[in-house]
């Protein structure tokens, strides 16, 4: 069963545990309509501003990017044991601002993503980058807390 509905999904993840529930989500309703899934992860630039040049951002930089590409792998390897398409995408910027670029510049029917990330902070209810791409989006965002509480 294909739908016109969704053809394009972003699932944006950052790696951690509490995006799994999201992945899931987001892979099951790729699977019933049929859409492409671009697994996004951001590689998050704007913490480097602070950082004098020579204390060794480069290196910072390198693990985050293989962080990402860790991240995006799994949500690949997910999704082909779904039959599912997913196309693994790394950015590099402000996570909020890459996620609603990307989905702008893509034609993404649907955003998916988690509350908390990494930091375990949580603003009320979900993650700063969460409500920054729900307030920012003209899409559809689809946000699924873990379950878990902090």
């Amino acid at each position: 069963m294909t739908s016109e509905f969704y053809r394009n999904i972003v699932i944006a993840t950052d790696g951690s545990a509490n995006n799994q529930k999201a992945i899931s989500y987001g892979i099951e309703i790729a699977k019933i309509s049929g859409a492409t899934v671009h697994a996004l992860y951001v590689v998050d630039t704007s913490s480097f501003s602070s950082i004098p040049m020579d204390t060794g951002w480069e290196a910072m930089y390198e693990i985050l990017k293989k962080e990402g590409e860790k991240a995006v792998s799994e949500v690949k390897k997910q999704g082909d044991a779904a039959g599912v398409d997913v196309k693994e995408v790394l950015e590099e910027g402000h996570p909020s601002n890459e996620i609603l670029e990307f989905a702008e510049n893509n034609n993404v029917d649907l955003i998916v993503m988690g509350t908390l990330g990494k930091t375990g902070l949580d603003r009320f209810l979900m993650g700063s980058v969460a409500e920054k791409v729900v307030r920012g989006s003209t899409v559809p965002v689809m946000v699924v807390r873990s379950g878990e509480t902090s």
